[in-house]
């Protein structure tokens, strides 16, 4: 991730963990500098779910542009590289217009691959593809030893989806996927200004806003945003239908479990969500990036702007 000289056009990054303040910090910052807010939420890319992926309200959206909240139907899955050609359209809109284009978000993958690029894999042999994801997680860790003892080396022989990612990506091309990955494009970083601020609050303050969030997922227009997708029928593993909040409400609304067990599954679900997050951009993030870790009140929250705008 790199950011550029300050020549370039301005681009300002709020990251953090869920239910840590970047979407209010986000909606004044845009405010004061006529900017655009551009999700990079995983969740909130989905039409699906406004309340339980925590989108900003139809009158937060209202004091300022805000662009690729909800403009996905939940049926089809929403990649990093998919969002990040998206966002550079509505990062280069907005620039077009004279606005600063201020992006907040949580999922990681998203800002570094906006940022940084992708590795240019040529598409995935079907045959290969289907071959691969049916092996169970055991085999296809053994052949990835074999194949790519690199990989299988990093790689938890547990983690499902990036054992097969690797195993697929080496029968596939014949390149192991850690060279793919030498090479990225698409990247935007050297070509910005980017004002970054990364808000790692008290661990205590923040997981009780989490324990509060889901308290309102279970609000009547979150259980009826879960049962309208359910209803649906799509596949359990889209990304949709994984969100956090889905399962757990989901299971409510079956009857196979009680309010109060949704309520603590769902509590808990959150927090680990955002102790994950909070890992990732405490040292995933660039060291000279600013760190806000005081938990935004009204008077912390000018401070965390002046901070931003600095």
């Amino acid at each position: 991730m790199n950011i550029s000289s300050p020549s370039s056009p301005e681009v300002a990054l709020i990251a953090g963990p869920t239910a840590s303040g970047k979407s209010a910090l986000a909606l004044s910052h845009a405010r004061q500098v006529g900017g655009i807010v551009v999700n990079a939420d995983s969740a909130q890319v989905y039409r699906d779910l406004r309340l339980v992926s925590a989108r900003p309200a139809p009158e937060d959206e209202a004091q300022a542009p805000h662009a690729l909240y909800g403009y996905r139907d939940g049926a089809a899955p929403c990649s990093a590289a998919d969002w990040a050609d998206d966002a550079r359209r509505a990062i280069a809109a907005a620039l077009g217009e004279g606005r600063q284009p201020v992006v907040v978000g949580g999922t990681g993958l998203y800002i570094r691959t906006l940022l940084d690029g992708i590795a240019p894999i040529p598409a995935i042999d079907p045959a290969i593809r289907e071959h691969v994801r049916g092996l169970d997680v055991a085999a296809a860790h053994a052949a990835l030893s074999a194949e790519d003892p690199d990989a299988a080396a990093r790689l938890r022989p547990s983690d499902t989806t990036r054992v097969a990612r690797a195993l697929e990506v080496v029968r596939s091309t014949g390149k192991p996927l850690s060279a793919w990955q030498q090479d990225r494009v698409g990247g935007i970083g050297k070509h910005i200004s980017l004002k970054p601020l990364i808000l790692l609050p008290p661990r205590d303050w923040l997981y009780e806003r989490c324990d509060r969030r889901f308290e309102h997922m279970m609000s009547d227009q979150g259980l009826a945003e879960v049962s309208s997708l359910v209803a649906r029928g799509l596949d359990p593993m889209l990304p949709v239908m994984r969100a956090i909040g889905v399962r757990e409400i989901a299971a409510f609304l079956r009857g196979e479990t009680s309010r109060e067990q949704a309520l603590e599954a769902g509590r808990r679900a959150t927090r680990q969500y955002a102790k994950r997050q909070y890992t990732w951009f405490a040292h995933q993030s660039p060291a000279e990036w600013p760190r806000f870790t005081v938990p935004l009140t009204e008077a912390t929250h000018i401070q965390a702007l002046a901070l931003l705008a600095g």
